[in-house]
């Protein structure tokens, strides 16, 4: 399995993209390269790119992959997000999580270009590279491309319930669990977490709590997002939500627990397309524990747009 980024910016009115040569294949391609054990897709797009063009990346919106026969007769596939590079004031939290990224190895990668997306498609030597290429100018063209992430968690696995003789809102992750929690560092960093709410219960803060601690951050913890207070009250978890969709500019996660979860959905549905929402989980448990699902938010003239959404499980290990 490989991940990547098509990095794009603007510049003098113009959308641009990024380029790499290998001298090994003399190719113009994306930056790229194999998930390493252990590691997620979006860590290892993380990695590769930066390995590559020696600058951080934030991932934005998915695009397209790709799924093609190597020369050895191998199925090789690709995942590729939208990317933009990390901005120093703007992502310190999310690249004081990250690990350090390589130097550049130029026999790996000796050139790093950018070019308008008309000469970058001239100059890509794989005809396939063009279609998360087409996605991204398409992106572009309606508004849609420049994204923040909203980042919903369920807490990793707990305490069965039969098993735990405190009270609920104590109730603690199991040893699974705390390795869910940990794997979520390397994907809330990928996508540029800034801003973290969460339950006040333990499971939920625990499960949040290594990326808190990597990133630096100051989480905040809300009694609206634990179970008992959405079952008075769905409608503060609403406005919760909504809050981060209308009033938050920086990427943020919510973690919460699985009966909350179809609120939080029914906020994201009403802001989505109908082919976006009809991709939103819709059976229970929505989530497993440790899950996360990852809706990207356009900031339009006419409000916040949620344009794509993944799911993601991190590897434990």
């Amino acid at each position: 399995m490989t991940a990547g980024g098509v990095v794009w910016r603007r510049r003098g009115g113009r959308l641009q993209v990024q380029l790499v040569h290998r001298p090994r294949y003399d190719d113009w391609s994306w930056p790229k390269g194999k998930l390493e054990v252990g590691e997620s897709f979006q860590g290892a797009a993380i990695r590769e790119v930066g390995e590559e063009t020696g600058k951080e990346i934030v991932l934005g919106r998915p695009l397209p992959g790709l799924q093609y026969l190597t020369p050895d007769g191998r199925v090789k596939r690709v995942h590729y997000w939208a990317s933009r590079r990390a901005r120093k004031g703007h992502d310190t939290a999310a690249l004081t999580a990250r690990v350090p990224i390589a130097p550049v190895d130029r026999t790996e990668v000796d050139k790093a270009e950018w070019l308008d997306v008309a000469e970058a498609a001239q100059r890509l030597t794989r005809t396939s590279d063009h279609e998360p290429l087409d996605a991204l100018v398409n992106a572009e063209a309606e508004g849609l491309l420049g994204t923040r992430a909203l980042v919903i968690a369920r807490h990793g696995r707990a305490v069965p319930r039969t098993a735990w003789h405190g009270s609920e809102r104590d109730r603690p992750l199991t040893p699974l669990g705390h390795g869910q929690a940990a794997a979520l560092v390397p994907v809330l960093a990928a996508y540029g977490v800034e801003h973290v709410i969460s339950s006040r219960w333990e499971r939920c803060a625990t499960t949040i709590d290594p990326y808190v601690r990597a990133a630096g951050l100051r989480p905040s913890y809300s009694e609206y997002l634990t179970e008992a207070q959405h079952e008075r009250s769905p409608s503060r978890v609403a406005a919760t939500v909504r809050d981060l969709l209308d009033e938050t500019t920086e990427s943020s996660v919510i973690c919460t627990h699985r009966p909350v979860l179809p609120t939080v959905l029914d906020v994201l549905t009403q802001h989505a397309s109908r082919a976006v929402a009809d991709g939103l989980p819709s059976l229970d448990p929505f989530l497993e524990p440790g899950e996360v699902l990852v809706a990207h938010v356009a900031d339009t003239s006419s409000g916040p747009r949620v344009v794509a959404t993944e799911k993601v499980s991190a590897p434990v290990w």
